[in-house]
């Protein structure tokens, strides 16, 4: 569950304890207050009225007044010093600490009572402000009930340093980073350290016995030795080779090289292995010595040596890291040898649902690939959903033109920054959980309009392993089911397995205003900016505000728990305005913003009172709910001066119930009339220490905010001049010497000639990846291959034991060059000799309209000829149930039907300028089998029909087509069109009827 960090802290998040954590955030059971709860109570009671009163007049009846009654002289400190005079000075020590007793006491009463925010500390008073705090808590223990998510967010517990003990029912709690929870004791991470460094000793100490080795073997022929492999030959099981590695990294190799990747490993090294590993290989030290060479007696000797230091010490020191390092790293092939070094694996959480939230590197890139956007699941998916309309609208409006040599028909393909970034929308986009979250709030929001309840006013939502946990501004009474009750009243929990239940619920988003600020251990909090009771200021460096603006002005602009918003953005974002035009605007400056708002407000509040509604959570349970009470957010970067912070305050005061939200950058930190205050640092860190909040920040770069507004702006039909169509990626000989040695049909049913079919069961997952890496010939990234195949999420060593074996499938050409290459970014890319019938269908259709075709009648009528017989259906007709997801996310589905669709246009076209009916209708057949929902087919179908003359063929057609319209009828070109062609087609439809 999400732990509050200080601020100060520079240890892992994780910290080293490998002990186990509960991740499953359970109900918390309200404690009942008991007889010792009040006797406590009582005991505090007498221990403050002794302290704060008892003290003082002791010291009054006792000593009296210890300070000089006048200013004294000089001659007064020549005087002799008597005991009189220590126990004055005695009696004002202890009236000064009284003094500070009292503060402290005053400081926890009124943080206590007041609900809000963490308690001031007084200087110099751990222990006086902690023995307050806890005669304060026992004293209101009996009156006092569960804190609430109050306008400043109050904290169920405040602790100091050295006093602040982890529990059980914490950290099982609901995520509640905004309530402050307490932070685990310095000794829990002590004793963690010592148990692992006894751990270690151990295991060195059992290393001085019997202890088994395995030397790395050359490779033969195109296979490689693996640590996964070695496991499975010589341990059972492929997935112990992280214990291989984790016995074996950073020692020196016979080589002079270190062990640092658990996929690179190299032929002559020597393995050290557990203690039950069996069978032939193996070297038993020191019994088994003399059954190999001198030499590798020396040198599995010299090795031994290296793990005493390496295993005993350093792994003491380095608590658990090595063991999280070889978690994540993969078990592939060995470098050397001809063999392909695979990319380092990306640090990660994964829990066992497969919600995977990755950990941001201070590079920014992880093997290669922008990490702000790896990191930010809902946002990639988001981006990745918008930037796929964004295209799919492009090809449609290119179908519009004439046909052939149009612009749009070929999108361009990404390189450099933006080839990077579109592989991590790919890769850390989750539709599903953006889905999901979608899906629960309608569904929420159906459920309480059923009972006639309001929506309740919600600050944050946190995202946990697929659950969704609710955080009210107050207590709303009992969640509709399957929603629960969280850790108190304040939280509605829905587990992911009720909320996969939901169907799409034909309601309003409830909270379009959530956006996602970043991540606490395993926990996504987005927060609801609409519902902020006044401005959230964030300040911090001007780059690292900009990022943070970003992300959330691009999530915003895309994600899909939202119908309609308006996003404001003064100071920034200009640029971004590509990725939503239709809801991000931008203002030149703030006196345009306040003039804005300022009617705005006016507006809302008289829609509002108009309406008979209290707020616009209530408009939006209510029959206008598709058409009103859209939320209005304002991201202003730029620090405001005191008078325009003072008229955005004014503004900001009634802005939640009105649907308006507020957040604004400061340079100092300090903003007049913010409610809730933010800091970015330089490490990326979101800070809140008055509601408890110390996040990994998700942001959004200056240099990926540019390489994603380049995919909008490309993608955009309107951008740049009509005229040809760009050239195919890939273009293939399509003569007859021009034969592929591997031929993929993909265009239809699935099938491939020139390779034997794989008898085991992982050849469906071959022949998936070889259609992926088909229909991207500029390459994909092996990151890219493992999230397609594997979206719930796959260890490295897995997905590179996959890509050898898809190597070795395709084998060789004759000059000896494998058929998977990896290129100079470590994509994966095919030759040349491997082809499909896409890729020949698009060279022949280029060819026919922009090549030898373009100016010979006959050429061209040749190649549309053999283009559209190509043609056998769908992309991938017979895919399996449950794969090719990632289809979903490809332009080449929509792209196909496109290109068919025009191949039989033109080819109608062309038998049609001579009289051939006939072969124009079957050229038109053809198509419509892959493109049936194009509406220009039909139209010149039954253009085709007409020019045979026979009117009842054509009134059949058109029966058909009206059958095929169902109940939304015809589209309006299509009936103009049968009006010119059958007058009376309507008639002689109703009589066919």
């Amino acid at each position: 569950m999400p732990r509050r960090r200080s601020s100060s802290s520079t240890g892992s998040p994780t910290g080293g304890s490998t002990a186990p954590r509960n991740r499953t955030p359970q109900p918390v059971r309200v404690r009942r207050r008991t007889v010792g709860d009040f006797v406590k109570a009582f005991l505090a009671f007498l221990a403050l009225l002794v302290l704060l009163v008892g003290v003082p007049l002791a010291l009054a009846v006792q000593f009296g007044w210890p300070l000089p009654h006048g200013v004294p002289s000089l001659d007064w400190l020549q005087q002799e010093i008597t005991v009189q005079t220590f126990l004055n000075i005695l009696t004002v020590v202890v009236w000064l600490a009284w003094a500070q007793f009292t503060a402290c006491v005053l400081v926890e009463m009124k943080a206590a009572l007041s609900g809000v925010g963490v308690p001031g500390r007084v200087p110099g008073a751990g222990p006086s402000q902690l023995l307050a705090r806890q005669l304060v808590a026992a004293l209101l223990l009996i009156g006092a009930t569960a804190a609430s998510l109050t306008p400043g967010l109050s904290q169920l517990g405040h602790g100091l340093e050295g006093n602040q003990k982890g529990t059980v029912a914490a950290a099982q709690q609901t995520p509640g980073g905004l309530f402050g929870q307490q932070r685990e004791q310095t000794a829990n991470a002590a004793a963690a350290v010592a148990e692992q460094a006894a751990s270690a000793a151990a295991q060195a100490e059992a290393r001085q016995g019997d202890t088994k080795y395995y030397r790395i073997q050359p490779p033969e022929g195109r296979h490689h030795d693996s640590l996964w492999e070695i496991a499975q030959r010589h341990l059972g099981d492929g997935r112990r080779y992280k214990e291989i590695y984790a016995l074996n990294k950073d020692r020196v190799q016979p080589d002079g090289s270190r062990l640092s990747e658990a996929s690179l490993i190299r032929p002559g090294w020597i393995m050290e292995m557990p203690a039950d590993a069996h069978g032939g290989e193996l070297v038993e030290m020191p019994d088994g010595a003399p059954e190999v060479s001198e030499q590798v007696r020396q040198q599995i000797h010299d090795y031994a040596k290296t793990g005493d230091q390496a295993q005993g010490g350093d792994q003491a020191q380095a608590g658990g890291q090595q063991h999280a390092d070889g978690h994540q790293q993969g078990g592939g092939h060995q470098q050397g040898g001809g063999s392909h070094a695979s990319v380092p694996a990306q640090r990660q959480h994964q829990d066992h649902n497969g919600d995977t939230a990755a950990t941001p590197a201070s590079s920014g890139r992880s093997f290669g690939l922008p990490e702000a956007l790896l990191g930010a699941p809902l946002l990639a998916a988001g981006l990745l959903g918008a930037l796929g309309h964004r295209r799919r609208q492009a090809l449609w409006q290119s179908a519009l033109g004439a046909v052939g040599g149009r612009r749009g028909m070929e999108p361009p393909t990404p390189a450099g920054d933006a080839l990077d970034v579109q592989d991590a929308l790919l890769v850390g986009a989750n539709p599903e959980g953006v889905r999901r979250l979608d899906r629960s709030l309608r569904g929420l929001a159906a459920a309480l309009a059923g009972e006639s309840r309001p929506l309740p006013v919600v600050y944050a939502a946190w995202l946990t392993g697929g659950d969704l946990h609710l955080q009210l501004a107050q207590p709303a009474g009992k969640p509709p089911a399957p929603w629960q009750t969280g850790q108190d009243e304040t939280f509605w929990v829905l587990g992911r397995a009720d909320a996969e239940r939901y169907e799409d619920a034909d309601t309003a988003a409830p909270y379009p205003g959530l956006v996602s600020l970043g991540t606490m251990d395993d926990s996504r909090l987005l927060l609801n900016l609409e519902a902020v009771p006044g401005i959230v200021s964030l300040s911090g460096r001007a780059a690292d505000r900009t990022a943070v603006f970003a992300s959330v002005a691009a999530e915003l602009a895309t994600n899909g728990w939202s119908d309609r918003m308006t996003v404001t953005l003064v100071g920034f974002g200009q640029d971004l305005t590509p990725l939503a035009p239709n809801r991000l605007r931008h203002l030149d400056g703030i006196e345009a913003l306040l003039e804005t708002m300022e009617a705005e407000t006016l507006q809302r509040r008289g829609a509002l009172g108009a309406a008979g509604h209290d707020s616009v959570l209530t408009g939006r349970t209510g029959p206008a709910q598709h058409t009103r009470w859209a939320p209005h957010l304002v991201l202003l970067a730029a620090e405001p001066s005191a008078e325009d912070a003072r008229r955005l305050a004014e503004l900001a005061a009634d802005a939640a119930r009105l649907g308006i939200g507020y957040l604004v950058g400061t340079d100092s930190g300090e903003l007049p009339g913010a409610a809730w205050e933010m800091e970015i640092t330089a490490e990326g860190r979101l800070l809140a220490p008055l509601l408890g909040l110390e996040l990994d920040a998700q942001m959004l770069p200056s240099a990926e905010q540019r390489a994603v507004v380049e995919l909008f702006v490309e993608a955009d039909p309107e951008n740049g001049p009509d005229g040809p169509a760009p050239t195919p990626p890939f273009l293939v000989d399509i003569s007859e010497q021009g034969r592929p040695a591997v031929y993929a049909r993909l265009v239809g049913p699935y099938e491939i000639i020139g390779l034997d079919t794989p008898d085991d069961e992982r050849s469906a997952l071959l022949h998936e990846a070889l259609a992926l890496l088909l229909l991207h010939r500029e390459g994909v990234h092996p990151r890219v291959l493992s999230s397609a195949l594997w979206p719930r999420g796959v260890t490295d060593d897995v997905r590179d034991a996959l890509v050898e074996r898809l190597r070795s499938w395709l084998g060789t050409d004759p000059d000896g060059a494998p058929r998977l290459r990896t290129d100079d970014t470590g994509r994966l890319t095919l030759a040349k000799s491997v082809v499909s019938d896409l890729d020949v269908l698009r060279s022949l259709y280029h060819e026919a309209t922009q090549g030898k075709g373009a100016d010979s009648r006959a050429v061209r009528g040749r190649l549309l000829t053999d283009a559209l017989v190509v043609v056998r259906g769908p992309l991938l007709a017979d895919r399996p149930e449950g794969r090719y997801r990632w289809l979903s996310h490809e332009i080449v589905d929509a792209q196909l039907p496109l290109i068919v669709a025009d191949i039989g246009l033109a080819l109608s076209s062309f038998h049609l300028e001579r009289d051939r009916a006939e072969k124009a209708i079957e050229a038109l057949d053809a198509a419509l089998r892959t493109a049936p929902a194009d509406e220009r087919l039909w139209n010149e179908l039954l253009r085709a029909t007409h020019a045979t003359g026979d009117t009842a063929r054509l009134q059949a057609l058109a029966a058909d087509l009206v059958g095929r319209g169902g109940a939304r009828g015809l589209p309006p070109r299509t009936e103009a069109l049968l009006d010119e062609l059958l007058p009376a087609w309507r008639t002689a439809v109703a009589a066919a009827g």
